[in-house]
């Protein structure tokens, strides 16, 4: 864990080690034989961008700052300069310009990015951030120049290095110092912890999302290749560009789940759909590879696209009008690509791709200058919201509950909205049949794939992340529809020899979906039609694969399957923005008695949380049953001291008689009053064996009146003992020192298996516990180890259950401090 830590406090050194390798690069780029061969930089430098953006994730998650946005950038920016190298260096940048138009792009843009990275660090006094950010924009700046003059020579550019090495040196030393005095020498500029002003964390709290200033520069990036063609920069493009595009499509994904882990469902849906567009110029980039015809463009799937992002840009403004504004620039982009039948390749999208860099880069600084200052450049939030709050129809969701999971607890915001639109898109990219002769031509792949694929994978483990079992199942099942039938019928894949196997494949999903849709009978009607509305693209799957497909029966099906999604997405958005359900997902088609009991009755609280501790305490008290975990599994429990609630307890486990209910403390000064009513060896023993998963069976006795159980003691044990322990959880015996002694059962029926995760307590008791207290997977998957202790003066112990802990360690520990 430590070594994680410092590994996480030094990107500055990582940073500086790469800086190093340039350093040497341009050095020795006069030579006639480099020092560093092109392959070998770009793999180190491919190593650096990895550990450099892990180490920036790590840190922000603890505090958003100038550092993370640093980090990232200049993570990117190595990464797709790392392939172009690798690409060099491997003979694929053939002609003498290929290296120049490969690179100019990239480095226009991180000298741009960078170099606002570097005044906002100046004007909020983050110096060492700024400098290291100012030494390699300007490097980046003097490459440029050295590509297109001979007259700039390449010690500029490494002298620039140089500076982001004693900067970053000097950082280091600031930080190993730092850890050997345990935080008592810190140089200045180098202590970190320091920096965390109030209102830099206040305004990061929710209201920004700190990851946005990365997403923005990765379109800069995306809109700098065809901008620079289109200003005659750089020469073509060509294949040598593609590690741009996809370095920021892959990047664009990962802030697209930061994002969401931001909790911004809209800017995290924005850039889920931006890295779609990035990973389709990347493609139309390759294509001349293998094909020789220029590319076609599926039509109606841009015009859907452009729909959605209207969508998305009307939300948004409701956040943020200056981001929504900026979204139209997409609008205009996806509009642009659907008049020009060479899309990317036409100057009108490649005009609008100008306007969207030079809109990004505004949007950059402005977003990073807001996070990080106090002052805040305007940008209209609140207006909207202002005359919002005179409506009485539209009220806009807010609180602590604003981003509750359906189940439990969530570190990410939901992604329905996502998975929706990607269904959408998928559907409607699929209308272009393609040339069976050429069918990498037809750019179909990209929008299949990765909106209907990947993305939808994506949207489908935060879902699992956040409760909702049945909707991940069905998102990632699609996805992966998407990815096979994609790849297989526009990847040339698909032939005569290959429709018997397809068949096969698209039946057995069919059989899956049609589980899924007997499921949704118990959901609601709009995923029940969502659901029913696959079989019929399934069913033109394979009906296409057969050779048997009525002509319009695809379009058709195409239309349904993407309306029906659309409603779906604007649902998810209205109800993720609004309260109440301005467009309803409807009711469960089929109620079944006693399923569904505890969505309006059970509460989920995150354990995490110490307000959530507290309501679970308060439940207690008022005689309530909750679930809650501990350091084995889960259990049901109640207060002591309210008979009524151990008996509810009682009744709705159908306790059998041969397992008893046990009796939980928090310490042994909860049985100090009654301690001469214990024998020293039995006293001795339990100060030896708690707090840890072991249950003591001591004898029944008069010491059971000072917990306070009254009626409710004929509950707990037997006749003749009780079990009795403290458990090694944090958590439970805070709740235990709030409450009182607790009763306490497993959180199951009786005869069923332990429960392990909170959301198995809700399946199995939702409509018979008042609350859970969530903490996710359990820490161990073994019930507690019960031990005989009604002979223990005799110097004998007994086993009833032997669990987690084995008997030779409840033996050694009863030798060792009991037996000298």
């Amino acid at each position: 864990g430590q070594s994680l830590q410092a590994l996480s406090s030094l990107p500055p050194p990582l940073s500086h080690t790469g800086s190093l390798l340039l350093a040497v690069h341009f050095y020795s780029v006069p030579r006639a034989v480099p020092l560093i061969p092109s392959t070998a930089l770009g793999v180190l430098l491919l190593i650096l961008s990895s550990l450099l953006a892990y180490a920036g994730i790590r840190r922000s998650l603890r505090n958003a700052s100038l550092f993370l946005s640093l980090c990232l950038t200049i993570s990117v920016f190595w990464c797709g300069y790392g392939v172009v190298f690798i690409l060099g260096g491997q003979g694929v940048l053939n002609d003498p310009g290929d290296f120049r138009n490969a690179l100019v792009p990239g480095l226009v843009t991180f000298t741009l990015a960078l170099l606002i990275i570097a005044v906002v660090g100046f004007l909020c006094r983050e110096v060492i951030l700024a400098m290291i950010a100012s030494a390699v924009s300007l490097a980046s700046a003097h490459e440029v120049a050295m590509r297109y003059s001979t007259a700039f020579g390449s010690s500029a550019v490494a002298c620039n290095y140089m500076i982001v090495c004693l900067v970053g040196g000097y950082f280091a030393l600031g930080r190993i110092l730092y850890f050997l005095t345990k935080e008592k020498i810190a140089l200045p500029g180098t202590d970190l912890a320091k920096k965390k002003t109030h209102e830099q964390i206040q305004s990061t709290s929710g209201s920004m999302n700190p990851f946005a200033v990365t997403g923005l520069i990765l379109n800069t990036l995306s809109a700098s290749v065809f901008g620079c063609r289109l200003l005659g920069v750089t020469g073509k493009l060509f294949i040598g560009q593609v590690p741009w595009l996809w370095a920021a499509g892959i990047y664009q994904i990962g802030i697209c789940i930061l994002s969401y882990r931001a909790m911004d469902v809209l800017m995290a849906t924005f850039f889920g759909f931006t890295s779609i567009l990035k990973f389709a110029r990347g493609y139309c980039l390759l294509y001349p590879i293998w094909q020789p015809e220029e590319p076609s463009f599926p039509i109606p799937f841009l015009v859907v696209f452009s729909i959605l992002f209207v969508v998305l840009a009307l939300f948004l403004t409701l956040k943020s009008p200056v981001d929504g504004l900026y979204l139209l620039f997409y609008v205009a982009y996806c509009i642009a690509l659907a008049c020009r039948p060479k899309g990317f390749f036409e100057g009108g999208p490649q005009g609008v791709d100008v306007a969207i860099f030079a809109a990004s880069a505004l949007m950059t600084l402005i977003h990073l200058y807001n996070v990080k200052a106090s002052a805040k450049i305007p940008t209209g939030k609140g207006a909207v919201k202002a005359l919002l709050a005179r409506s009485s129809f539209l009220k806009l969701r807010e609180g602590p509950d604003l981003h509750a999971p359906y189940l439990g607890y969530s570190k990410y915001a939901d992604a329905e909205v996502l998975g929706y639109a990607c269904s959408v898109l998928a559907s409607f990219a699929i209308t272009m049949t393609g040339d069976p002769q050429a069918p990498l031509a037809t750019v179909v792949i990209p929008w299949v794939v990765v909106a209907g694929g990947i993305l939808k994978l994506l949207g489908g483990s935060v879902a699992f992340a956040r409760g909702k079992t049945l909707e991940s199942s069905a998102f990632i099942l699609y996805a992966v529809m998407w990815i096979i039938w994609g790849l297989t019928r526009y990847g040339g894949l698909y032939g005569t020899t290959r429709s018997f196997h397809a068949a096969v494949g698209i039946i057995a999903f069919m059989l899956f979906n049609g589980f899924i849709v007997f499921c949704t009978l118990f959901l609601n009607f709009a995923w029940f039609f969502y659901s029913l509305t696959f079989l019929l693209i399934a069913v033109s799957f394979l009906l296409d694969a057969i050779h048997a497909l009525p002509a319009g029966y695809d379009i058709a099906a195409t239309l349904i399957f993407g309306l029906v999604s659309f409603y779906c997405f604007l649902s998810a958005l209205f109800n993720s923005i609004f309260e109440g359900s301005c467009l309803p997902m409807g009711r469960p088609i089929v109620q079944l008695s006693g399923v569904g009991g505890g969505m309006t009755k059970c509460l989920h609280l995150p354990a995490r949380k110490a307000s959530s501790v507290k309501r679970i305490a308060d439940i207690l008290k008022n005689g309530g049953t909750c679930g809650v975990p501990t350091d084995t599994v889960y259990v049901l429990v109640a207060a002591c001291n309210r008979p009524d609630a151990v008996e509810k307890a009682h009744h709705s486990k159908r306790q059998a008689q041969d397992r008893p209910m046990s009796l939980w403390i928090s310490s042994l000064k909860q049985l100090e009053p009654a301690k001469h009513l214990f024998t020293p060896l039995l006293w001795d023993f339990m100060e030896a064996a708690w707090p840890s998963p072991i249950s003591l069976v001591v004898p029944r006795g008069e010491w059971v009146d000072f917990l306070g159980m009254k009626d409710s003691a004929k509950y707990v044990g037997t006749p003749q003992s009780i079990a009795i322990r403290i458990p090694d959880c944090s958590v439970t015996t805070h709740l235990i020192d709030l409450v009182g002694p607790i009763v306490v059962t497993s959180a199951n029926p009786t005869g069923e298996a332990d429960t392990t995760h909170h959301n198995q307590v809700y399946a199995k008791l939702g409509d018979k516990v008042d609350a859970v207290l969530c903490d996710g997977p359990s820490p161990e998957n073994i019930a507690s180890t019960v031990v005989d202790c009604t002979k223990i003066d005799s110097g004998n112990i007994g086993f009833f259950r032997v669990g987690i802990i084995p008997k030779s360690q409840v033996k050694l520990i009863f030798i060792l401090f009991l037996l000298p």
